[in-house]
């Protein structure tokens, strides 16, 4: 499924509101985990006032290392599937909900480009993991368009109204 979406600062806005009210409305809290959108989605819902009773926080898991250390992802796995996969992706919400001590943590790992591409997982493949109440999780792999800051701009997006679909 190939996503293009266009940078719109108004409508990320519009997105991120639509997140706080989720959580608020249920009480919720939340973390992200991020790589490959280098804390684009926390920076988006801290730039809202009063995110601070719904946001707890966030990794940037840029390296494997941090990932590993901070998030509790298996180095063995990293070694296997890559870093950018379903399993690291899970791990990653999976261990941002129990480090950061939320509700909700959603993981993003993936290529924004423009080099770094295989044949395998090609320049704007981003998986996308929600570990939501209960640690109820979720993942899904995107296929985006665009270069970088589309792609990154895109994960954004898909990773907010992945918090949406969690509430």
């Amino acid at each position: 499924m190939q996503n293009k979406l266009i940078i719109d600062p108004k409508q990320d806005l519009i997105l991120a509101n639509e997140v706080a009210h989720a959580l608020m409305d249920k009480g919720l809290s939340m973390a992200t985990a991020e790589s490959c959108t280098g804390g684009a989605i926390g920076a988006l819902l801290t730039s809202l006032s009063g995110s601070s009773r719904w946001f707890n926080g966030g990794v940037i898991s840029y390296s494997n290392h941090l990932k590993i250390h901070l998030l509790g992802v298996n180095s063995q796995t990293i070694d296997v599937q890559g870093a950018v996969s379903k399993e690291v992706v899970e791990a990653m919400a999976v261990g941002g909900c129990k480090a950061m001590a939320v509700d909700i943590c959603v993981a993003v790992s993936g290529v924004a480009g423009p080099d770094g591409g295989t044949t395998e997982k090609p320049v704007g493949s981003v998986w996308i993991a929600w570990c939501g109440p209960e640690q109820k999780l979720t993942s899904r792999l995107y296929h985006l368009d665009g270069g970088r800051k589309e792609i990154q701009s895109a994960a954004v997006r898909m990773a907010l109204k992945g918090v949406v679909n969690q509430c």
